[in-house]
């Protein structure tokens, strides 16, 4: 596994050294989008409604637009010399009960790995939180984006940090449409309780699978294996379109050379 962010803990005057590896993966199943007609694969280019013409990594640059169609430009160098302690470091600003923090917040989730040199540290972090039922609340800098961080113990051995949205970044309930009033009667509140009773198990999550996906990958191998499947026209290459023009040329440059030879042929029998 590949490691995405190299930096530190920071956890009052103690610095733990470690490294961020994604903990969860996507496997959704991704559709190409193709044409209609001859079921070739539609390209997206990046082009310069300006210049009229593609362009390329190279050639683009960062824009804030603070005002409608009025940009400022902002490199590399400039988000390098914003004063951000936490670019580099994860830096432990709380400890709390995870019980408090609702689920909404949570984005994205890392293992946390220790350098070689900071696994004592990290074990003393790991433990102490452990002992106390506690997390920590951190900032951190992630690809050029400031996250509020919790950091917890996972799977007894190892921490996480669930990056989390900033409460400005979670939108306001009161703005939804309100729901309507209803009475509820009392033996259906009994009735619910009982059904919820009844379905209430321990988490398991090898208990469950995504059905939906099964099932697409099966309808998939099964337009497969009944060669239900559309192979794409042969687009022409650029080179060949070239060789093309270049032969259609000497194609005409050779019938004129002959007209005149045929030409020239006459004259002297005449």
């Amino acid at each position: 596994m590949r490691s995405m962010w190299k930096g530190a803990i920071s956890f009052g005057l103690v610095s733990i050294p470690i490294k961020l590896y994604t903990a969860t993966e996507d496997h959704a199943i991704h559709f190409r989008q193709l044409h209609k007609e001859c079921k070739s694969p539609i390209k997206y280019e990046k082009i310069c409604p300006v210049c009229n013409r593609s362009v390329s990594d190279e050639e683009i640059v960062q824009g804030y637009e603070y005002e409608p169609g009025k940009f400022v430009i902002i490199d590399d160098e400039d988000l390098e010399r914003i004063p951000m302690p936490t670019v580099k470091t994860i830096d432990i600003v709380d400890f709390t009960d995870i019980g408090q923090i609702d689920p909404i917040y949570y984005d994205k989730t890392y293992f946390i790995v220790p350098e070689d040199i900071g696994t004592k540290p990290y074990v003393l972090l790991r433990d102490s939180m452990k002992e106390t039922n506690r997390v920590a609340i951190a900032k951190v800098v992630i690809r050029s984006k400031q996250n509020l961080a919790c950091i917890r113990v996972y799977d007894e051995k190892y921490m996480v940090m669930e990056t989390m949205h900033f409460p400005d970044e979670i939108k306001n309930a009161n703005q939804l449409p309100p729901l309507r009033e209803v009475s509820l009667q009392e033996n259906e509140i009994k009735m619910a309780k009982q059904l919820i009773d009844t379905l209430t198990s321990d988490f398991k999550p090898e208990k469950y699978d995504d059905s939906y996906r099964k099932a697409l990958i099966e309808m998939i191998e099964s337009k497969i294996q009944d060669k239900d499947v559309e192979i794409p026209q042969k687009a022409p290459e650029a080179d060949n379109v070239l060789d093309l023009v270049s032969a259609l040329k000497a194609s005409i440059e050779s019938v004129k050379n002959e007209e005149k030879a045929k030409k020239g042929r006459k004259r002297k029998g005449a």
